[in-house]
């Protein structure tokens, strides 16, 4: 019978036949909720010692059909070894131990107290130091790794997961649903698949970080790969927007934080030493995403139907003109969304 790890007598049962735990050990299992594509429980053992075990899903929690391979966790596994060395200090988890037939992996718990830093975000508690975090956490990661890519981009070469976790639910769904945007996603999605620059991680977003003694820890690895660094950006962008959208008395504030953000990133990242393109592609990348979560196959569940009718406007409006600078797309949302909402 397949391993469930939500059954926590299975579960138990297989971490004492695995040698994981003592044979007559009972830990304490806690099923997390909030993952729309992996199984995750928190475990604590007898001494104390608490981790997070995750087994990927074949078919994804989400309303529309969307599968992928459940080996994807592996690709997560390799992700946390190597953020270990390109990341900041502790701003990743160490992997504990992985099974290749039950596609599971585990690492440490985060101690308590901890809090997830969208829930934060979502009740309008933004610390700058966090947004500064954020930018230098991704422009660390993405300037170490171009560094070295003659030893990191042959081991993740291979972008399945990308293709089938991020680009056809985001880019290719949300195209065959707004025709007149499908050009701009096409040249997008082949300017994507052609570049090849740093580790992408490809998840990069509020609700795959914990705030734990003010320090962000990211979480989440399963769609890394070695490709455009602009993608990260656009895809965890669009989440400081799209909260100024959602919350209008602390618009403001979340969009000097956007602004913060992209200044922090390019700090850390060296920008001025990369290509001009990458700051055009980061826009178009923010300008598809903040569609595709409203109008792909992951819509942003804080955004009630009228603020998504909105924010598919400006983000189609947007498309229109050939926008190369992140400020300046930072500027026309927030003078666009003020227009749609008087």
């Amino acid at each position: 019978m397949p391993l469930d790890i939500e059954s926590h007598p299975q579960l138990i049962a297989y971490l004492r036949a695995a040698g994981h735990i003592q044979r007559d050990e009972v830990p304490e299992c806690k099923t997390l909720q909030g993952g729309v594509s992996n199984k995750t429980v928190w475990v604590q053992r007898e001494s104390g010692e608490a981790w997070v075990l995750k087994q990927a899903l074949a078919k994804l929690r989400v309303q529309v059909d969307w599968f992928s391979d459940p080996a994807r966790v592996h690709r997560e596994a390799l992700g946390m070894t190597w953020l270990a060395q390109v990341a900041p200090a502790g701003a990743t988890l160490p992997l504990l131990f992985e099974d290749f037939t039950h596609h599971l992996i585990a690492m440490p718990a985060v101690p308590q107290p901890h809090e997830n830093w969208k829930s934060l975000l979502l009740r309008g508690e933004l610390d700058l130091d966090h947004i500064n975090q954020f930018g230098h956490l991704l422009g660390q990661v993405h300037a170490l790794s171009h560094r070295h890519s003659d030893r990191v981009a042959p081991i993740f070469e291979d972008r399945s997961f990308f293709e089938t976790l991020r680009l056809e639910p985001y880019y290719s769904f949300t195209a065959s649903q707004i025709p007149e945007a499908a050009p701009f996603y096409a040249k997008l999605m082949d300017d994507t698949r052609a570049t090849r620059l740093t580790l992408v991680h490809a998840d990069y977003s509020p609700k795959n970080i914990l705030v734990h003694q003010g320090k962000l820890i990211l979480l989440d690895h399963e769609v890394i790969h070695w490709g455009d660094p602009a993608f990260d950006v656009g895809f965890s962008m669009i989440h400081l927007l799209s909260k100024a959208h959602h919350l209008p008395q602390h618009r403001a504030a979340f969009l000097q934080a956007a602004r913060q953000y992209w200044q922090s990133y390019c700090s850390a990242s060296g920008f001025v030493d990369w290509a001009a393109a990458l700051e055009e592609r980061a826009v178009r990348h923010t300008l598809a995403c903040l569609l595709a979560r409203v109008a792909g196959r992951s819509p942003l569940e804080y955004l009630n139907a009228h603020e998504r009718a909105i924010q598919k406007r400006i983000a189609i409006a947007l498309t229109r003109p050939r926008l190369k600078n992140m400020l300046e797309l930072i500027g026309l949302f927030e003078t666009t969304l003020d227009l749609l909402q008087k």
